[in-house]
């Protein structure tokens, strides 16, 4: 148990070959120095895995991982994080999901849910109260995503004789036939990257449910919910997460990408997308979008509904809209969301899925393998992505992902990809800060992972995107930060609140364009702020985590600790994944991206790889090889 409000107190490790579940020690100096989420996850699979597993062998854990904020009533608090071994990079990494599984996951008693061994046969597993049972999934293999979820609801209400509200996560069709970026789904929302529905599918796990009656408690109700109203009126007011995301989604980030260079297009030959205005968030919005929706508890409410085969369903984000519009050079934004549809229900990672065809297309286009997909030639591609789930045909080859297909044809130059993990849509040669991210991001080419330095050189403020200096340090900071935001369980996007509204709302005035050219340089001082983070014992409402900790649960949160959990959970990803071959050899980009310029007229549009890197080894006090010392893992605790 613990003594901190917000927490169930109970972790509970579920053995799949026996059927046994049992408690896993989870302390409350643990809790303080991983707060929960994938920071958790990552310490749980530090302290279980050897570097001997496979993604796919028994002895793979699954960690289903939620924050002490979620069902708490806390603005954007819903998210909860699976992470494992993947299948497309061969490293432990992580999958976040807004769909309502960890909420109910807390409901059932626990914070967190670890899964060894495998079924014998196709399962789902149902918690009740927290207890388990193991039901037959044989009637579900093969369903899409919404049909295993109604065929569960109809399940539940005849064995409990009345509806259960519950959570669930489920697989498609990827997933059971261990597409390598298979997804797994929870109501709507996708943990779609790293191919975390594959392991699922491994696992011969169709589905878990988890309902309960268990509600966490909160340490000081009445500071706590005056912080929530403070803080949902901030978030409203804010030109991002105020008007910009309820008005246009993600999907509004599309025109600001053309104009800055970094919509990625042609299998990111270049950075601007002649139709992109037929793939914008201004489109979706004036065409197609019916209504606005959100996460549980999220007043941001980001979310776009669309029609699609007679039904009003989840719309398109900003990374389908890129990397399946102007990636492969398509502008049908009503085929776009009908993609978007589909691959949710077969259970796919969009940005995998849409880079791996780019990468094909690309080939055929080369001559490196014949396969009938050409670039801005659409007609067809909801049976490619049927066959991909699959496996047939070329989906078979398709559903292995870019790194392993230019590995046996060719083409690895043009295979956009870091650690095997395909990137998003920003084209990093504009915003070299983010092509950094995407090489050094612990579970490959994630644009989050990697510290989201674009919303600094372009998509929030305006720093100049070509140069590499300061972006180690704001990088490592960047990353640090988002790694402590995801510990409670919170979004994101709330994260966008951190730009001061008048660098949106003004960007030519004098104030902006000072704090623009002064960034770069401020890269010292954040590596002073890394070394001593006890130097920050204080709080700024810019970053209101700290508060909705302190108020909230009851753990004493400052900025300079906020700052330490981050690094800590960085450093022990970091470690892990050593197990299991990573070193600087493997923060990389493709040539394409980092010797070749984007503007044949400019050589700095590309991205300065090895320069940076040494640089952001540095300033996390890592060695040469890229990792963290004996001496670093002890000095953050996790040794």
């Amino acid at each position: 148990m613990t003594n901190y409000c917000g927490y169930m107190g109970k972790v509970v490790l579920l053995d799949l070959s026996t059927g046994k579940a049992e408690n896993y020690i989870w302390t409350d100096l643990d809790r303080e120095k991983y707060i929960g989420g994938k920071a958790m996850a990552s310490k749980i699979l530090y302290d279980s895995l050897t570097g001997k597993e496979t993604p796919f062998s028994p002895e793979n854990l699954i960690v289903i991982a939620t924050g002490p904020l979620t069902g708490t009533g806390a603005p954007s608090s819903n998210r909860f994080d699976i992470s494992s071994l993947s299948p497309l990079t061969g490293i432990t990494s992580s999958s976040n999901c807004g769909g309502n599984f960890g909420h109910y996951l807390k409901k059932a008693g626990f914070d967190a849910l670890i899964i060894r061994g495998k079924c014998e046969r196709p399962t789902w597993v149902e918690i009740d109260n927290g207890e388990f049972r193991f039901h037959d999934a044989a009637s579900l293999w093969g369903m899409k995503a919404g049909e295993t979820q109604e065929a569960l609801q109809k399940e539940l209400l005849a064995e409990h004789g009345k509806p259960v509200r519950c959570g669930m996560a489920v697989i498609g069709p990827a997933g059971e036939n261990l597409v390598r970026y298979a997804s797994v789904i929870s109501g709507e929302r996708a943990a779609g990257r790293a191919g975390m529905g594959a392991v699922f599918g491994s696992k011969n796990l169709k589905a878990i449910t988890s309902a309960g009656d268990a509600v966490p408690s909160v340490f000081d109700k009445d500071k706590a919910l005056e912080h929530h109203k403070r803080w949902v009126s901030y978030i409203r007011s804010h030109p991002l997460t105020g008007e910009q995301l309820p008005r246009l989604g993600t999907a509004g980030l599309v025109s600001s990408m053309q104009v800055h260079g970094l919509l990625s297009t042609r299998n990111y030959a270049k950075g601007r997308f002649e139709d992109f205005e037929a793939v914008s968030g201004e489109a979706l919005a004036e065409e197609l979008n019916v209504s606005n929706s959100g996460c549980l508890s999220c007043p941001i409410r980001c979310t776009r509904r669309v029609p699609v085969e007679g039904k009003t369903v989840k719309g398109p984000e900003l990374e389908t809209l890129g990397l399946l519009g102007g990636n492969i050079e398509n502008r049908d934004l009503e085929l776009l969301c009908r993609w978007n549809y589909e691959l949710d229900e077969l259970g796919m990672d969009t940005i995998s899925t849409a880079g791996t065809l780019a990468w094909a297309m690309e080939a055929n286009e080369k001559g490196l393998w014949k396969n009938g997909l050409s670039f801005g030639e659409v007609d067809g591609l909801s049976q490619v992505f049927d066959d991909i789930a699959h496996r047939r045909g070329i989906g078979a080859e398709l559903a292995e992902g870019s790194k392993r297909l230019s590995e046996k044809y060719g083409g690895k130059e043009f295979a956009i990809h870091s650690k095997g993990m395909e990137l998003a849509a920003y084209e990093p040669r504009r915003a070299v800060g983010q092509g950094l991210g995407y090489a050094v991001a612990n579970r490959g080419g994630c644009h989050l992972n990697g510290g989201y330095l674009v919303v600094l050189e372009g998509l929030g403020m305006n720093v100049n995107g070509q140069t590499p200096r300061g972006k180690a340090d704001l990088c490592m900071i960047m990353q640090d930060l988002m790694e402590a935001i995801s510990m409670g369980g919170q979004c994101l996007f709330t994260s966008y609140g951190v730009v001061p509204a008048f660098m949106i709302r003004n960007p030519n005035g004098l104030l902006a364009k000072t704090v623009n050219a002064v960034v770069p340089w401020i890269g010292p001082a954040v590596r002073v702020l890394n070394k001593a983070p006890e130097i920050a014992c204080f709080q700024l409402f810019l970053l209101p985590y700290t508060y909705e900790l302190n108020y909230t649960v009851g753990m004493k949160m400052n900025i300079g600790k906020f700052i330490r959990a981050g690094e800590r959970s960085y450093n022990v990803e970091r470690a892990v994944n050593a197990r299991f071959g990573v070193s600087a050899e493997n923060d990389k980009l493709p040539k394409r991206l980092t010797d070749m310029p984007q503007d044949p007229k400019r050589p700095d549009t590309k991205v300065p790889l090895e320069q940076m890197n040494m640089t952001y080894y540095r300033a996390r006090g890592w060695e040469k090889n890229g990792l963290p010392s004996e001496k670093k893992l002890r000095r953050l605790g996790i040794r």
